[in-house]
Parts: structure tokens; C-alpha cells; sequence
């Protein structure tokens, strides 16, 4: 079903993708302000689910690729946003019916509805991950089959460039180089795919949610109830740590936001240490030693009293958060899934726990 976005709608929603970005995908305060311009000038933008997406149609994602840090002082041009979805319609030769989101997560959640205001085209109501992952090759259309390129990367000085490459993982790969050398915050059009490889691979309805859980924090505060506990039922997850951020260390390394954060446990988690561990999005919690919650699953950082989501680049010591985990879609829990997300891809020797502390299926069936 489809529906109407107002810049106004853009308030939760943007709250409700960072919960989902899990500490990563850019900070969306930024791409709202973008996006909120361009509605304002152009119109309103329309979502529509992805059963509604005409099976022929031409699917054009679009993202901000590189480190979230480097975009809180560099931020991209409505102009860059959509030359990067003209120049990959033009290297295709194809004319665009639809724009979609590469992740759900922080500002890649905004940075479509310029696209979609620029060029008067319908936004799809999903994306290729549900959450937000730190390369390009981490979407469920890898693990379809579909093409990440041909793909097109823009910076904000208009440089284009086309990949057209053997792989997604060497889509990511040259794409990162490139990134580095265009300031770290490049736009990428890529994945182009008809409205049947969006059906197939997409995880449907994530716009939709990013607003109800931005919702369900502000109506919580405004009720003088618990914002945290609201966000808690809009995941479906759980309260995994409440306390004070007393050690971060953060540093940009090959295009990507990398380091630690430690949290001393305070009220029922007094005298516990939670360690967050994350590559632009949090990958792995452990407390007191015992591993709680691993990548797939989603790891977010939430202020205690208001609920609202802390991104990795802004995480400070004194910071009071509270540390929820929740499910992510199935298909990222299969052997395919956890050999491209799982903790052992991003270095980490461990075996993939879910937010509820068991198992990953993926890791019991040999996937890593």
C-alpha cells in the first residue's frame, strides 16, 4: 500500500533510522535536512510497497558510501545525490520508474527521498538489508545473484565514475579505493534491479517501520512514559545494558569508522562492564567477558532518558545510554548470510549469538 511522505514524516522516520543504522549508516539528522529541502521545493514523496513495484520496472538504490564520521563535517549536495542515480540510468541506458534504499539505516534511509523528490519518481517501501552494514556487498541481493554494478560513485566536486565488475566483492573493494580518494563520503547508485529481483530480495516494509519506532519513542515521552521500553516493543528486542560510556576509541581507517566503546553498568547493572565493538555499525557486545549479541542481529545505543539513538561517530564519555538488542530477518541467519556478515568476516573469532543469546542457525550448520 502506498502513502505519502511530508517532511514533517520525516521527524520520526530519521529517529527510527538510526535505531536501525545500529550505531552506523551516517547520521540521518543530516540527509533529513536534505531531504526536507527538496520536498519542500518539489513535493511531497510517494512509498510504495514492494508488491506494487511492476515486475519490468527499472529499480535505481542509491547510498552514501564511506566513513559516517568524515559526513558530520562533509556533507553531500542534493545535486550530488541525484547525479549519481542520472549517471548510472545513462550508463544503463535505461529510464528510472523507481527509487530505492541500499539499508534502512541512518542517513541511507534519507538520501533516497532527494533522489525521489529531484526526479518525481515513487520511493520503494524496503531495502536490501533491513539495517545498515559498513560494505556494499552486505545485502540479501548478493545473496540472490543480483549484480552490484554496473554502479556509479560521485563526489561533492561532481567527479562520476562507472565500476562494472567481476563481483560484488570486487565492486566493494575498487569502489572503497575510490571512496578514500573522493574525501570518504562519495554517493553510489548500484544494484540496479526489475521489480521482481526487488520482491525477491528486499526486506519490505522498513521505511514504514523506521517511522513507527520514531514514533513509538516521541509518543512514549510525550505520555511521560519510558521511551526506552517503547523502542523495546517496536523491535520486538531486548534491554541487553543500562549505564555511563567511560572509554571510547574511534579512528577512520580504510574508509571505514572503527574502535571500542566501554559502558560501566549503573541502577540494576551496577559493577558490570558492557564492551560495544563496531565497524561503523556495532558488531559485537560483550559484558563482563560473555558475549550477549553478535552481528546479524541489531545492536543499538539509545540515550536512557529520552530514548533517543546515539550514532558510533557521536558516542562520548559521560554519555547515559541504554543498550537494546533485536532481530533482523531471517535470511541474514543462513550459512550464506553469516558468511557475509557474520563476526568472523569482520575479524572476530567468534561464532554468531542472537539477540536473545542463542545460536545463529548460520554458524550450527558449518557456515563459518
Amino acid at each position: 500500500m502506498s502513502m505519502r511522505v511530508t517532511p514533517t514524516d520525516l521527524i520520526p522516520m530519521a529517529r527510527g533510522a538510526a535505531v536501525l543504522g545500529g550505531g552506523g549508516g551516517g547520521d540521518p539528522h543530516i540527509g533529513r535536512l536534505l531531504a526536507a529541502s527538496a520536498m519542500r521545493e518539489l513535493g511531497d514523496v510517494e512509498i510504495v510497497s514492494p508488491d506494487e513495484v511492476p515486475a519490468t520496472a527499472c529499480v535505481l538504490p542509491i547510498a552514501m558510501m564511506g566513513a559516517p564520521t568524515v559526513m558530520v563535517e562533509k556533507i553531500p549536495s542534493a545535486g550530488q545525490i541525484s547525479l549519481a542515480l542520472e549517471t548510472l540510468a545513462r550508463y544503463l541506458g535505461r529510464t528510472p520508474t523507481h527509487v530505492a534504499c541500499m539499508e534502512a539505516g541512518g542517513v541511507n534511509s534519507m538520501v533516497p527521498f532527494v533522489a525521489a523528490a529531484r526526479l518525481g519518481l515513487p520511493l520503494i517501501d524496503g531495502d536490501a538489508m533491513g539495517r545498515a552494514f559498513p560494505e556494499l556487498q552486505m545485502v540479501l541481493p548478493t545473496m540472490s545473484g543480483v549484480s552490484a554494478t554496473p554502479m556509479s560513485i560521485v563526489d561533492d566536486k561532481n567527479n562520476k565514475g562507472v565500476f562494472d565488475t567481476i563481483d560484488n566483492n570486487w565492486a566493494e573493494r575498487l569502489a572503497r579505493s575510490a571512496t578514500i580518494d573522493m574525501g570518504c563520503a562519495p554517493i553510489v547508485s548500484l544494484y540496479a534491479m526489475s521489480g521482481s529481483e526487488v520482491r525477491d530480495c528486499f526486506v519490505p516494509g522498513t521505511l514504514s517501520l523506521c517511522l513507527s519506532i520514531g514514533s513509538a519513542i516521541e509518543s512514549a515521552r510525550a505520555a511521560n512514559q519510558d521511551p526506552v521500553e517503547a523502542l523495546v516493543g517496536a523491535l520486538r528486542g531486548k534491554l541487553i545494558h543500562t549505564g555511563k560510556v567511560v572509554d571510547v576509541t574511534r579512528r577512520t581507517v580504510a574508509g571505514f569508522a572503527r574502535g571500542e566503546a566501554v559502558v560501566t553498568g549503573l541502577d540494576a547493572a551496577a559493577g558490570s562492564q558492557l564492551v560495544l565493538k563496531f565497524q561503523n555499525e556495532h558488531l559485537i557486545a560483550e559484558l563482563d567477558g560473555e558475549v550477549l549479541v553478535t552481528t546479524p542481529d541489531l545492536i543499538v545505543v539509545v540515550d536512557a532518558e529520552t530514548g533517543e539513538p546515539i550514532t558510533t561517530e557521536t558516542l562520548r564519555f559521560g554519555h547515559r545510554v541504554a543498550v537494546v538488542a533485536a532481530p533482523m530477518d531471517e535470511r541474514w541467519h543462513t550459512p550464506a548470510g553469516i558468511e557475509l556478515v557474520g563476526p568472523r568476516y569482520f575479524g572476530y573469532d567468534l561464532d554468531p549469538i542472537r539477540f536473545d543469546g542463542t545460536p545463529s542457525e548460520g554458524a550450527r550448520l558449518g557456515a563459518c
